[in-house]
């Protein structure tokens, strides 16, 4: 019997451990620089070939520069991904800049691959984010300048500049390619349209107002 569970233990130990390191690995070398042109696709890039390799592969400038926030939403951001560094294939990591006008807001969302650490630069945010099904707890919190806020990976999160000039945060984020889902935009602005009587019945309401809101996606 002792023998019996000994074994149990060791085959059940053994499917868990499977399990538990199906995920990403580490990479296994120094760096995977992206090649865009590889006509080959995998889920990243395919690796450059190293002895070609640059300090530009690893390299990019431009967050100093404030962002254009003349826009309906009144906010702009900067991402520093694998697209506009090549060098960060595979590491798991990357991160954006985010400027927001007075007022102006980052429009709930959510990042399907990354869990985000915000960091405000400049000004005062109001950011928030609502827990899953079936709670939909909404977190909020005022932060201000060297204030940090995480956003969990997957959930609908959002700032909105509650500040008297503009507003400046640094976010980093768990994902070489972390992928951005607006959720009015999803919804209202697929192509083609989410048919507007399962809108009309998600949302309570009558199908003509969903058609009206779709129209100005």
């Amino acid at each position: 019997m002792r023998i019996s569970m000994s074994i149990f233990f060791l085959t059940f130990l053994a499917i868990y451990s499977s399990v538990a390191l199906a995920s990403d690995s580490s990479p296994l070398q120094d760096f995977c620089v992206a090649n865009p042109n590889n006509p080959v696709k995998v889920n990243g890039a395919v690796c450059k070939d190293p002895n070609v390799v640059e300090a530009k592969d690893f390299f990019m400038s431009g967050l100093n520069v404030v962002g254009d926030t003349n826009n309906p939403f009144g906010s702009t951001v900067t991402p520093a991904n694998v697209v506009q560094i090549p060098g960060l294939n595979t590491l798991g990591i990357s991160m954006v800049r985010i400027d927001y006008a007075p007022s102006g807001i980052n429009a709930p969302h959510t990042h399907p691959r990354a869990t985000e650490i915000l960091t405000v630069l400049e000004g005062t945010l109001l950011v928030g984010f609502v827990t899953s099904n079936p709670e939909n707890r909404l977190i909020t919190k005022t932060l201000n300048k060297g204030d940090v806020f995480v956003f969990p990976i997957g959930l609908v999160h959002f700032q909105q500049n509650i500040g008297y000039g503009p507003a400046v945060a640094i976010a980093a984020l768990s994902s070489q390619n972390p992928g951005v889902i607006t959720i009015a935009n999803v919804i209202f602005g697929s192509k083609p349209d989410i048919p507007t009587n399962i809108l009309a019945k998600a949302f309570q309401t009558d199908p003509t107002i969903m058609a009206k809101i779709q129209s100005k996606f």
